[in-house]
């Protein structure tokens, strides 16, 4: 395997770790121990960890190595707030610029995730639903001319994505999601920019929503410390 394959494969695996929480937000990433766990050289794996840092979910510390970055309430609401303008504004181009392929790849994507919605009911699999609720939030921009806010669109859903967990843990999925996503979809086909993107900034908010709802004990509990680290 050529040696930016095997970076590449590292990253990807410590990046899904760190989403779905099996690495722990604060954790500190031992290289000596996770090159075994992963089946690649030190090397490899600070190249990987190097990637991260530029994702925002690790942190390099001066002569201490490296940390999952940490999680707290203020930095999730900031999140969220700038989910808000990032992906309304790139879901605003995409309906000016959106045509046939993107109605179809919109369509199908959306598709896919009430498949995977339905197969959830009754399973524990509860989070196999999210790559494909990143498909669908990506065909929904996807005809946004504007490569930046494609870019800043991936790296703040995979941080939202961590956040999204804490909320799982505490309620189901039952939240009328199919619904909200139909809404979406019909809005943006029917090109009303005004509509869709109320609707998708509604859908985003929702989780945080959830979380500040949630009773001031177990906001304690998955947040902890004055910093609210994990």
């Amino acid at each position: 395997m050529e040696p930016s394959t095997r970076i590449r494969s590292a990253y990807l695996s410590l990046r899904q770790d760190i989403i779905e929480c099996r690495l722990l937000p604060n954790q500190k990433l031992r290289v000596e121990h996770l090159k075994d766990h992963y089946l690649v050289g030190a090397g490899t794996l600070r190249e990987a960890m190097s990637l991260l840092i530029s994702d925002g979910l690790v942190i390099a510390q001066a002569q201490r190595g490296f940390r999952v970055a940490p999680i707290s309430l203020d930095d999730f609401k900031d999140i969220t707030q700038t989910r808000l303008r990032i992906e309304s504004e790139a879901l605003r181009q995409a309906i000016d610029a959106g045509d046939d392929i993107w109605e179809a790849n919109l369509l199908a994507a959306f598709h896919r995730l009430y498949k995977a919605e339905e197969r959830l009911e009754g399973s524990n699999e509860r989070f196999v639903w999210e790559v494909h609720n990143q498909t669908f939030h990506e065909a929904l921009i996807s005809a946004c001319p504007s490569h930046w806010l494609k870019h800043f669109f991936s790296i703040l859903y995979r941080q939202a994505i961590r956040y999204r967990h804490i909320s799982l843990r505490q309620t189901t999925i039952p939240r009328a999601v199919h619904n909200e996503h139909a809404a979406i979809v019909e809005a943006a086909l029917a090109r009303d920019r005004t509509k869709a993107t109320q609707l998708l900034c509604d859908h985003i908010q929702f989780t945080l929503n959830t979380i500040l709802a949630l009773p001031p004990e177990i906001i304690s509990n998955d947040f902890q410390s004055k910093n609210m680290y994990f």
